[in-house]
């Protein structure tokens, strides 16, 4: 059995502790389809680990350190079957690692988990250390951002760096969540992040259901407000961070860090330190996604670019640590000149 749809009468398909998008219940691993939402919260389990590997491919799961847990989770799963050889557990475990490339969680988690595999570890309790640990980043993260954050503002942010693309609790939302917890008061205008919509569909959704007041705006239109003085601060989360602070995150970021330099606007990101890169000494090596070109040309079953015209679609910028004020880590607060 690959996937289970799990409905309201079998049994809770959240983490009864925490919104996590990709968890262990015990039996499979748990994971909240994204591409639902907000329409839809819809949860399967699975047991299959090419259902993991594919879920990754096709966005059912995304950020960083989300992707990172469910590499984990399908490398424990492939460790189930018996029959597999080492040099065919070694291949399998490449194309976990190679599902998508930019987000050094996903390889990093493989890794660890490979030595762990060859140590003679036991893979769901490794697998499950790294979903712990990340949460307890995540925690730390808020912890350490929100006193960056002003007593009342209005806070942008681009994508979607919450408990959605975590184990849970988030990095860029974290800090929020944080602050707000803190008796800060706090709006967020949330880029909608072409051609998926993160930002509209899921940082959104998360911050109604916390009750944090939320606004969409268009892509476009960042640079507008950072101009007017209607931000106070840009919290964003990371893909990828070079030793030198360069950072790879969802396209459209190194636009809106560019502008808060422009106006004067702090420009945080927040990541745990398992998305720094220790073999990046800058932002040049890394390596940037591209994906289909139906993402960007064809909404709602319809193609709206003409057919002579091309699309590019990479999936991620890199932001220079010039333009970076911090960066937030479950370590503390890191600012220039960055060795990280």
């Amino acid at each position: 059995m690959s996937g289970v749809r799990l409905g309201p009468g079998q049994r809770p398909p959240r983490h009864p502790d925490v919104l996590s998008p990709v968890f262990w219940n015990g039996e499979r691993v748990v994971m909240l389809d994204q591409r639902r939402l907000p329409h839809e919260e819809v949860w399967t389990a699975y047991d299959d680990p090419d259902e993991l590997v594919r879920a990754i491919r096709e966005m059912e799961v995304r950020g960083a350190p989300a992707i990172g847990c469910t590499g984990a989770f399908a490398v424990a799963l492939l460790a189930r079957q018996k029959h597999l050889s080492a040099p065919e557990l070694r291949h399998r475990m490449r194309t976990v690692s190679e599902a998508r490339p930019t987000a050094i969680n996903l390889s990093a988690a493989v890794h660890r988990m490979a030595n762990a595999l060859f140590a003679d570890g036991d893979p769901i309790v490794e697998a499950q250390a790294i979903w712990d640990e990340d949460l307890a980043a995540c925690r730390a993260i808020g912890a350490h951002g929100a006193a960056l954050l002003p007593d009342e503002g209005t806070i942008l942010t681009h994508c979607n760096a919450g408990a959605l693309a975590t184990a849970g609790y988030g990095t860029a939302l974290g800090v929020i969540r944080a602050a707000v917890a803190a008796g800060k008061r706090l709006r967020v205008l949330c880029d909608e992040t072409r051609p998926w919509l993160q930002g509209a569909r899921l940082t959104a959704w998360e911050l109604t259901q916390d009750g944090i007041p939320a606004e969409v705006i268009v892509d476009g239109a960042a640079g507008h407000y950072l101009s007017r003085g209607a931000v106070s601060a840009v919290v964003v989360g990371a893909d990828r961070i070079a030793h030198n602070g360069d950072v790879a995150n969802k396209i459209g970021t190194c636009g809106v860090a560019a502008a808060a330099s422009v106006f004067g606007v702090p420009f945080y990101v927040a990541a745990p330190t398992t998305t720094f890169d220790p073999s990046a000494s800058d932002g040049a090596t890394f390596p940037i996604e591209s994906r289909g070109a139906d993402e960007v040309a064809v909404w709602a079953g319809q193609r709206h670019v003409p057919p002579a015209a091309g699309v590019r679609n990479d999936v991620f910028d890199v932001t220079p640590a010039r333009l970076v004020t911090a960066v937030i880590s479950e370590q503390g607060v890191a600012r220039a000149p960055y060795a990280l």
